[in-house]
């Protein structure tokens, strides 16, 4: 693709929507310039040249600093080029002059997502747009641009369980390693995984539960036939009378997998509100 696909110019009334918003999306590198600066006329045509190389990793957003000088003020632009890069909305990084472009490429390297990653963002964008079918396609380029993507991977098998998948999601998840960052979250789905394999017949479950309420085994069970047809809020329910009744009972195995229907049930904000502050209550 030419340059010109990823660079844009920027004036004050389009910073916001062309930096700042876009950003969210894709890390924007924004040039302060003016047409009678001699440095950037070295620099504008080498972050040009990496942004077409990038091929879309970053957005180049150029600033003629004489035209929209109220821009230029705001951001203390003192001498340029003066070279900012945002990302999430936030600027996150900074230079002054002309770097060589071994610097460049280092510079855009520690805000530039790798491929996967950028097919990850692009998934998580479509997941919100509610495309969740190209959600994951895109999920599927991440992971075979970067088998070691553990968060495209753990992205991946969310939606193939929503999407009723098990086993490929278990395929997902297998081998996954340890990491705090997201160790509550494998946890979550995995148990989400036993919830869609459960097969135990609702029906029968209940009538064991109508029978004897304190059949706390057969109440967990019922939990987790709720859980398989996401049942959220009839699960739910069926745990927290496991807590009310014995808080303890087999290690606090009812918690736990309360804790994991928060992370399933997401999307039903309020049911997973109402419960977290019943569980609170009955804990505290």
């Amino acid at each position: 693709m030419e340059a010109s696909s990823f660079v844009v110019d920027v004036t004050s009334a389009t910073f916001e929507q062309e930096v700042l918003e876009a950003s969210q999306h894709i890390p924007v590198i924004v040039d302060f310039w003016a047409p009678w600066c001699g440095p950037c006329r070295t620099l504008g045509p080498m972050l040009e040249k990496l942004a077409a190389e990038y091929n879309g990793r970053f957005r180049l957003a150029k600033v003629n600093s004489d035209d929209n000088s109220e821009l230029s003020e705001a951001f203390g632009i003192r001498s340029i080029p003066d070279v900012r890069a945002f990302r999430d909305g936030k600027q996150v990084d900074q230079f002054m002059g002309v770097l060589p472009e071994r610097q460049l490429r280092a510079f855009i390297e520690g805000i530039a997502p790798a491929p996967a990653e950028t097919a990850r963002l692009h998934a998580a964008a479509l997941r919100a747009a509610g495309d969740v079918a190209a959600a994951i396609a895109a999920l599927r380029e991440a992971v075979a641009l970067d088998r070691t993507h553990e968060l495209a991977r753990i992205d991946l098998a969310e939606l193939l369980l929503e999407t009723e998948q098990p086993d490929e999601a278990a395929h997902e998840l297998d081998g996954i390693r340890q990491n705090t960052d997201w160790d509550a979250r494998v946890a979550s789905l995995k148990q989400g995984l036993a919830y869609a394999r459960s097969g135990g017949d609702e029906a029968q479950l209940a009538a064991r539960v109508a029978a004897d309420p304190a059949d706390l085994e057969s109440r967990l069970a019922l939990a987790g036939a709720l859980a398989a047809r996401k049942a959220w809020r009839e699960a739910m329910d069926e745990l927290f009378e496991i807590i009310r009744r014995d808080k303890a009972w087999r290690d606090g195995e009812a918690r736990k997998q309360m804790l994991a229907m928060f992370d399933l049930a997401a999307a039903q904000r309020d049911v997973v509100s109402e419960y977290r502050r019943k569980l609170a209550s009955t804990l505290n």
